[in-house]
């Protein structure tokens, strides 16, 4: 990617999202409050209720309003046809520059113990990941927005490290949060199929610059209140039920490589539900192969010679397994 200003600003795109969620946080059961600090926080799946719709437009803030996602009654699995699509004309900004979960923010001074991945516009305006130098992409703005996959808003010390990192002021910062468990968490979790596609392209070194669109889709899995159990639903709904198609301008050769590369197929651990291979690893994620955390089939055209080249396959079975 050459620099950000050749680029649109994340932040100036997903402004508005934020403000209409919190706008309509009553009709999408959202709960918004101010922490001490200042910071707003949108809880959207731990006190409050949550919902599927706030799930969807949480996915589109995530991915810096460069996306969009959307629930279609099709799918490759028969008893569970509701389907999240995801679709950017910049997928490699909107989902590495920013969906992608790449922030560690943990508590390391206020003894609460609070850890979170954070994603969002605001990854890109504080940019502390090695990553942005990869992208040549820095974003800047006067206020932001993260959103976390956690059971609850950070705490004050949390709040100042991004406050401090980003150049914004903890008043102008918005923590949107929801568990996997909830119905919002588990939506925008699985609305992360084409991201994970992205994070695999950079992983095998694909060139970033050549990948000009992208689609993705999978299942909508239902929510289990027992953390593991939702989970794995959110993750087999990806790497068994996750469909993905890149436009690319490489030749054939790349291209088809690509295309094998990309499925959770590759995997040494493929072949069980999630939740089952968590359980074998002792709930140690860095015992699982990295290469699992993939779509389960990958599409990939190339614009220059027009080819197309397909890689993996869906496993109906085992999304079924896991979501009943």
């Amino acid at each position: 990617m050459s620099d950000s200003q050749s680029h649109p600003s994340l932040n100036a795109l997903s402004g508005p999202l934020v403000e209409r969620l919190v706008a309509d946080a009553q009709a999408l059961r959202l709960a918004v409050s101010q922490a001490p600090g200042g910071a707003r926080m949108v809880d959207a799946g731990s006190t409050a209720r949550g919902s599927i719709e706030a799930g969807r437009r949480i996915a589109e803030i995530c991915m810096g309003g460069l996306g969009t996602v959307t629930v279609v009654p099709t799918g490759p699995v028969a008893s569970w046809p509701y389907t999240l699509t995801v679709h950017s004309a910049d997928p490699v900004l909107a989902c590495l520059g920013s969906q992608y979960a790449g922030w560690s923010l943990a508590d390391e001074t206020g003894g609460t113990g609070f850890f979170a991945l954070g994603s969002g516009p605001g990854r890109a305006v504080a940019a502390v990941e090695e990553l942005y130098g990869e992208l040549g992409y820095r974003d800047t703005a006067t206020k932001t927005a993260l959103v976390l996959e956690s059971a609850g808003g950070p705490p004050e010390s949390v709040v100042a490290k991004v406050a401090e990192a980003s150049n914004v002021r903890p008043e102008d910062l918005t923590f949107i949060f929801a568990p996997t468990q909830s119905l919002a968490g588990s939506t925008q979790v699985v609305a992360r199929v084409l991201e994970v596609a992205l994070h695999k392209a950079h992983t095998v070194g694909f060139d970033l610059h050549a990948i000009l669109d992208g689609i993705g889709s999978a299942p909508l899995s239902p929510p289990h209140p027992d953390f593991i159990k939702a989970m794995g639903r959110t993750n087999d709904a990806i790497i068994y039920g996750g469909r993905v198609q890149l436009f690319v301008d490489a030749d054939d050769a790349d291209a088809k490589q690509l295309a094998e590369q990309l499925p959770s197929t590759g995997s040494a651990d493929h072949g069980a539900p999630f939740a089952e291979i968590f359980s074998r690893v002792n709930g140690d994620f860095y015992k699982i192969d990295g290469a699992l955390f993939s779509p389960a089939e990958a599409i990939v055209t190339s614009v220059r010679t027009g080819a197309t080249f397909r890689g993996g396959r869906l496993e109906p079975s085992l999304v079924e397994a896991s979501f009943a």
